[in-house]
């Protein structure tokens, strides 16, 4: 196979030469060439036709959100942002990802070891195979309608690609929407400007989960990350429990995490596992399934990588598939549908 085509796009001459490296490594990785401005990303783009993009956030003149608005009206490919972990760092990396980047790394800290590009070369590589600028993914979106009858508890899993699909799915959920817990891969801080930017585009309350928190309806609460998995705890009363343990399927938050501790109360779930790399939530959703639960999985042409759902399907945990632009009602509907049995 040919090898994939970077282009490595940061101010700092030191970080793209620590990217180069990191990267180089990878026999699957070629870079053609690196740009320390949009202007130079532009040109570089040009010239060299690369199969995916290392992006800095902050850059000066023109900021990486901008440079990266631009590339998918004129010229749409697969971008990872690369991002420090400061507040205003985080919150334009989400929404980078919201209008096209397909992932997100963290910079090392300064001093603190290169922990955060573990697995550069791997997001790298997945994201040269992701679907960008799909049409199905820039329809209208209309909200559902309220007041309808919920009966089960609604469970989002995704990873790469999914933080767009997150958003169009929560913006066709009405203010009552049924409870509903989300476990998106992401690195801490991302997960606390995602839950920020989300609650005023949407109906429903968005917020990162608590421990302790009841399940209700209206509510979105999304997994923290860092040391804990986003779990339900309870018999009938159902709470978050934010279970502190070791990764789960190589992730934390785990979407098996999540899904494995709704396995007791099945009947009243519904599960959806989103565009993803990997199989988390895989062999989670299967013992949904099996136990009971209503599963849903998205539609190998609306994915951005056809991961998670494609596992989850193959393992026989995926009862029914939507596309991405009904995903959110089918999600809603299944929530509708009656509870024939309670297991305690």
């Amino acid at each position: 196979m040919k090898p994939i085509r970077v282009l490595i796009v940061d101010d700092s001459a030191t970080m793209r030469r620590l990217i180069r490296s990191i990267l180089e490594a990878d026999q699957r990785l070629e870079i053609v060439g690196e740009a320390g401005t949009a202007r130079e990303a532009r040109d570089a783009v040009n010239l060299y036709r690369p199969d995916v993009m290392t992006l800095d956030v902050e850059m000066p003149s023109m900021s990486g959100l901008e440079f990266l608005q631009r590339l998918m009206r004129h010229r749409p490919m697969p971008v990872v942002m690369v991002s420090t972990l400061t507040r205003r760092g985080s919150d334009v990396a989400i929404e980078a990802m919201s209008i096209g980047a397909v992932d997100c790394v963290e910079k090392p800290k300064l001093g603190g070891g290169l922990d955060s590009f573990s697995k550069l070369a791997d997001t790298v590589a997945a994201a040269a195979r992701a679907r960008v600028n799909d049409p199905r993914r820039a329809g209208e979106i209309s909200v559902s309608r309220s007041n309808r009858n919920y009966r089960r508890i609604c469970l989002i899993g995704g990873s790469t690609g999914a933080v767009d699909a997150i958003e169009r799915i929560l913006k066709t959920f009405p203010a009552d929407c049924p409870p509903t817990l989300i476990t998106q891969h992401m690195p801490a801080p991302f997960l606390v400007s995602f839950a920020a930017r989300l609650d005023p585009l949407v109906q429903p309350h968005v917020s990162l989960a608590r421990d302790g928190m009841p399940l209700r309806q209206g509510q979105v609460m999304i997994a923290p990350g860092g040391d804990y998995h986003l779990n339900i705890s309870g018999r009938t009363d159902l709470r978050v429990n934010l279970y502190k343990g070791p990764p789960v399927s190589g992730h934390r938050p785990s979407v098996d995490s999540m899904f494995l501790s709704a396995v007791k109360h099945a009947p009243r779930m519904v599960a959806g596992i989103l565009t993803g790399m990997g199989a988390d939530g895989a062999a989670g959703m299967k013992a949904l399934r099996d136990a009971g639960a209503k599963t849903l999985g998205q539609s190998k042409e609306t994915c951005v990588v056809y991961g998670m759902p494609r596992v989850a399907g193959e393992m026989g945990g995926v009862e029914a598939w939507a596309d991405l632009d009904k995903f959110g009602e089918t999600l809603l509907h299944l929530c509708e549908t009656p509870v024939k049995a309670q297991v305690i």
